[in-house]
């Protein structure tokens, strides 16, 4: 077995978790609180331990370590950091998702770490807490990797400020793994032997919640919701019924170090400990503000000299964000040489409340400008996750009377304007595998508006431009969306009638582009309407159209006109994420499919079925020269992981995961049979995500070529 060093960046998830305050209770009691700390056992007077968090992710942590390929025996949990962002509920539903970031080598003799990161939303949408694992696979090490980071703690020269002394029972493990960690080795005499212990050790997160309870009791006790970060490293085994003292030194205010160390033997078993945790005028003022925050973040906001921008750049502010306020100053038109002014009275307003912004003027029309505006987000506030692509004109003309300039002007500033600034922001957010992009488009471009082709081109291109880079930022968690609003500025004032300006005030548009910015947003690639405190989505959605003819001759003029109601319909219309996605209607129009073909027909066709008749399927007389390794990853209840390596015209297939293979197959259970059985199409369930190929692309088309189902 070899770890599988193709999961990397792989994403897990969402795993969702149902809790009620019985469940907290339960964790609580399995890091051993009680009478002493009631407000973690209480439903009356329930506050959640903060190391609850992990509880929550036993499932997101158990694909991981599947993922990776560790071998299970050899794993232990090496180091945990925790991030907190809001205090977590006493019920709710969880929803966690993230990604295997790396692996690192120690060596042959010395194991190696998978680590991976995730973070977890509440069903208040408010984001909880953000999870960095390192699993310590002591067998999996030696593959040539990379030995990794690592963070060191320096403890003071000194006596601890704190002891905490704990006596866990010595059959503490049977109760904590209720909460969900149920690995063998913390139950199961047999197991723990053959893993290299004398009997089933103590959880290092049991460990771990111990000490969570310890330094809240010490720093800021009663008040679990401060805690802010809590990072520990696992460094020796406990036996159950061992007595351990936590020490904490505290070296300022909100922050501490601790370790936690056997009692016994004065063996160190939880050590590297930080603690940070916020004042309760912060705690305040995050309650004062609500869920969403944007706390140390960096905003800019072009455009935000008045009107929809000015608001944007306000509510930033207030919510915690640092705000680059760009505007060029101009006429509505884009004329002029600009003034400072706006800008700047909309930073000195920020400033008197308390927030941080700092002007700029260059303008977004072009390349160099939008490259400053970044430059002056850098320069100021060292990094950036914001981006509101809110700066406009408008050169109103029938088609006849367009002319070029006025086309041109309006085109620089609106498609060109976003693509300026957005580009080096992506790179910026790239870095920090975070960022929010907002692009503003206009019911103009949705729907059309007279005299009005060039915004309404720039303002549908801006569509083109978000449905790709949402896919270019996806996996660097760079989230792209745009807003149509309708709102009273300086842009809309000749637009729309007096009565209706005076209800479009911009505030009403600010609270869903505050969401979308947000960590909490889900979504990416979505537009919406906004105004008076409405919103709605606008998707593009095909029809399912209609073959006209046989597929085999060009169909006429006639024949199109014949079927022709159905190819207009919009009935059962879907939408699609990619343009390859968008292909596979017609795909599956032109695909033989195999009658009374499907998974629930008395066929009996099962996956693991089809592995075992792989190799009667195997055609060795179309396999001269073929040299290669397919991976079959089937997930699903009835899934599994396969390999079929073909050489010198055999071919052997073997349950679980080859070291190195050619090509990789990943697909659900149900989808596959479906495909096998000839109910699936291959193109069009790789078109539409269903059937997703890693490795030699090109190789997997020797499956078909190979094997006859």
């Amino acid at each position: 077995m070899a770890l599988n060093l193709d999961a990397i960046g792989r994403k897990i998830g969402p795993v969702t978790k149902d809790y009620t305050w019985k469940d907290v209770v339960l964790y609580a009691l399995g890091v051993g609180a009680g009478f002493e700390d009631l407000e973690y056992c209480f439903e009356h007077q329930i506050k959640v331990v903060p190391s609850f968090s992990i509880a929550s992710v036993f499932e997101f942590l158990a694909e991981v370590g599947m993922s990776s390929n560790a071998d299970l025996s050899g794993i232990l949990h090496g180091e945990q950091d925790i991030v907190f962002h809001n205090p977590i509920p006493s019920e709710g539903t969880l929803t966690t998702e993230g990604t295997l970031t790396n692996m690192f080598d120690k060596g042959a003799d010395k194991g190696a770490l998978v680590v991976a990161e995730a973070e977890t939303f509440h069903s208040n949408g408010q984001k909880l807490f953000t999870n960095y694992f390192t699993l310590f696979c002591r067998k999996d090490g030696g593959f040539g990797g990379e030995p990794g980071p690592s963070e060191s703690v320096e403890f003071p020269d000194r006596k601890p400020d704190f002891e905490e002394k704990a006596l866990p029972a010595p059959d503490q493990p049977l109760l904590y793994r209720l909460s969900g960690d149920i690995f063998q080795l913390h139950a199961d005499p047999e197991f723990a032997k053959a893993s290299g212990f004398e009997k089933p050790i103590m959880h290092g997160l049991c460990t771990h919640g111990y000490a969570c309870r310890a330094v809240i009791k010490h720093l800021f006790p009663g008040e679990p919701e401060r805690m802010s970060r809590f990072r520990v490293r696992f460094s020796k085994t406990l036996y159950p019924g061992v007595p351990i003292i936590t020490q904490i030194w505290k070296m300022e205010e909100g922050k501490a170090y601790f370790r936690t160390v056997n009692a016994d033997n004065n063996d160190v078993v939880v050590e590297g400990g930080i603690v940070e945790w916020i004042s309760k005028e912060e705690l305040d003022r995050r309650e004062r503000l609500g869920g969403v925050r944007f706390d140390d973040q960096v905003a800019i906001v072009t455009g935000a000299g008045a009107g929809l921008g000015r608001t944007y750049a306000l509510e930033l502010a207030r919510r915690g964000a640092k705000v680059v306020v760009n505007d060029l100053g101009g006429a509505r038109d884009g004329s002029g040489d600009g003034s400072k002014g706006p800008a700047d009275e909309v930073v000195e307003e920020i400033k008197a409340l308390g927030g941080e912004a700092i002007a700029n003027y260059d303008s977004v029309a072009t390349p160099e400008g939008g490259q400053l505006i970044v430059d002056s987000a850098i320069d100021a506030f060292g990094k950036l996750d914001i981006v509101i692509n809110n700066a406009g004109i408008l050169r109103d003309k029938t088609i006849v009377k367009m002319e070029p300039e006025n086309w041109d002007a309006v085109m620089d500033v609106h498609l060109k304007g976003a693509y300026n600034v957005s580009r080096p922001a992506f790179v910026k957010m790239r870095e920090n595998r975070f960022g929010r992009i907002i692009l503003t488009t206009s019911a103009a471009g949705l729907y059309g508006n007279f005299g009005q082709t060039n915004y309404s081109a720039a303002k549908m291109g801006l569509i083109g431009f978000m449905n790709t880079m949402k896919l270019e930022g996806d996996k660097h968690n760079i989230k792209v969306n745009t807003i149509a609003p309708i709102a009273a500025t300086r842009l809309t004032e000749e637009i729309l009638p007096p009565e209706l300006l005076a209800k479009l005030q911009p505030e009403f548009v600010a609270p869903l582009v505050l969401y979308l910015c947000s960590e909490q947003c889900p979504v990416s690639g979505a537009i919406y309407n906004a105004g008076m405190g409405y919103y709605n989505r606008v998707a593009i959605a095909t029809g399912p159209g209609s073959v006209v003819g046989d597929g085999k001759e060009v169909p006429t003029p006639e024949g199109v006109a014949a079927n022709f109601d159905k190819i207009k319909s919009m009935k059962g219309a879907e939408e699609y994420t990619n343009a390859t996605a968008a292909f596979s209607p017609m795909l599956d129009a032109f695909s033989p499919k195999k009658e009374e073909a499907s998974v629930d027909d008395d066929s009996g066709l099962t996956v693991r079925g089809i592995f075992e008749g792989l190799p009667e399927a195997f055609q060795a007389d179309k396999a001269a020269g073929v040299d290669v390794v397919f991976q079959f990853d089937i997930t699903g209840a009835n899934g599994g992981s396969w390999s079929a390596t073909v050489k010198d015209e055999t071919c052997e297939v073997t349950e679980g995961s080859h070291s190195s293979p050619t090509t990789t197959i990943e697909m659900g259970d149900d989808d596959f049979v479906k495909m096998i059985s000839g109910e699936l199409n291959a193109m069009s369930a790789y078109t539409g995500g269903k059937l997703k190929i890693g490795g030699d692309l090109m190789k997997s088309q020797l499956i078909e070529k190979l094997f006859k189902f």
